[in-house]
C-alpha cells in the first residue's frame, strides 16, 4: 500500500490518502471527505514509511476510491459552472453586509454538500452572518477560508521571473518562511522586483536554494576574513558559493583565486 498527495479539487490544501496501484502522479482521483466525497489531483506518490514518518498513523488517511471516469469528470465541470454563480451570489451577499473582504473563488465539493468560498482580507471577518445567509440560499454547508497572497497566487497559478511555472503551483506542500538574509546570503540583487513573486512576496525559491547554498558554504571562508595562503596571510574579499571559489587579497595587494573541494579540502590555486 502506498499514500498519495492529493491536491484537493482546484484549489485546495494538499492532503495525504491511502492509495492502490491504479493511481498514478497527475491522475485525478475520488477521495473520502469527511462528510462524502471530493476530488483532487495526484500530485506525489509515496511509500508509506516515509510519509507515516512524516504525517502520523496509517488509520489516520482516508482513501483515494477511484481515477475519475469520464461522468466524474462532466460533473466536476457542472460543478465548476455552478460555482461561478456561487461567486456572484456571494459576492452580492459580501457588498450588502459591507464586509472588507476580496472574494478570489469558489469552489463545490464533488459531491456538492459543501461550497467552499476563498477570500483574502487584512484583518478577521466576522462572516457568521454571510455564512447562514448562503446556507439558507445553496442548502448547503458552506465553508469561509481566509488565504493569504501566496495562496491566491498559487491558485491562479502563473510564470516566475525564471520562465518556469510557479513553485507553488508545480511541487511546494507548505509556504515557508523566506527572509531578506537568504536573499543576501545568495548575494541577489536586493531589489523588490529581483527577488519578488507575482504575489509581491519574496519568492518561494529563495526557501529551498538556501539550504543547498548553507550546504555548499561548508569549509569555506566569509568574506572580510583574513586567512594563510601559500602566499602568506591574506583577506577574503569575494566568495563564490556555488563554484566554491575564493578571491583573497594578499597583503602586497594582488588578487589570488583559491578553488575548493567539497569537504574544505583546496583543489587548486590561481592567479
Amino acid at each position: 500500500m502506498k499514500v498519495a498527495l492529493v491536491r484537493l479539487r482546484e484549489s485546495g490544501q494538499l492532503m495525504s490518502y491511502k492509495v492502490d496501484q491504479s493511481a498514478k502522479v497527475n491522475d485525478y482521483v475520488i477521495v473520502e471527505a469527511d462528510r462524502g466525497l471530493d476530488y483532487g489531483e495526484v500530485v506525489e506518490i509515496g511509500e508509506m514509511e516515509s510519509i507515516v514518518k512524516e504525517e502520523g498513523k496509517v488509520s489516520s488517511f482516508k482513501n483515494v476510491l477511484r481515477v475519475v471516469n469520464e461522468q466524474d469528470m462532466e460533473k466536476i465541470k457542472e460543478n465548476k459552472k455552478e460555482s461561478r454563480e456561487a461567486i456572484r451570489t456571494c459576492l452580492r451577499k459580501i457588498r450588502e453586509y459591507k464586509l472588507s473582504m476580496k472574494l478570489v473563488d469558489a469552489e463545490y465539493s464533488f459531491d456538492r454538500k459543501k461550497i467552499v468560498f476563498y477570500f483574502t482580507s487584512e484583518g478577521r471577518i466576522d462572516f457568521r452572518e454571510l455564512v447562514k445567509d448562503l446556507a439558507k440560499v445553496f442548502k448547503r454547508r458552506i465553508e469561509m477560508r481566509q488565504i493569504g497572497v501566496r495562496d491566491e497566487a498559487r491558485m491562479f497559478g502563473g510564470v516566475g521571473p525564471c520562465g518556469q511555472p510557479l513553485c507553488c503551483v508545480r511541487f511546494l506542500r507548505n509556504f515557508e518562511p523566506v527572509s531578506m538574509k537568504m536573499a543576501k546570503f545568495q548575494k541577489l540583487p536586493l531589489t523588490s522586483g529581483k527577488i519578488s513573486g507575482i504575489c509581491g512576496r519574496l519568492m518561494c525559491c529563495l526557501f529551498y536554494e538556501y539550504q543547498t547554498y548553507r550546504e555548499l558554504a561548508k569549509g569555506l571562508p566569509k568574506e572580510g576574513q583574513t586567512i594563510d595562503t601559500p602566499q602568506g596571510k591574506g583577506k577574503v574579499v569575494a566568495v563564490k558559493i556555488l563554484q566554491r571559489i575564493v578571491s583573497i587579497e594578499t597583503e602586497d595587494g594582488r588578487i589570488e583565486k583559491i578553488v575548493y573541494e567539497e569537504k574544505d579540502k583546496k583543489k587548486k590555486q590561481d592567479r
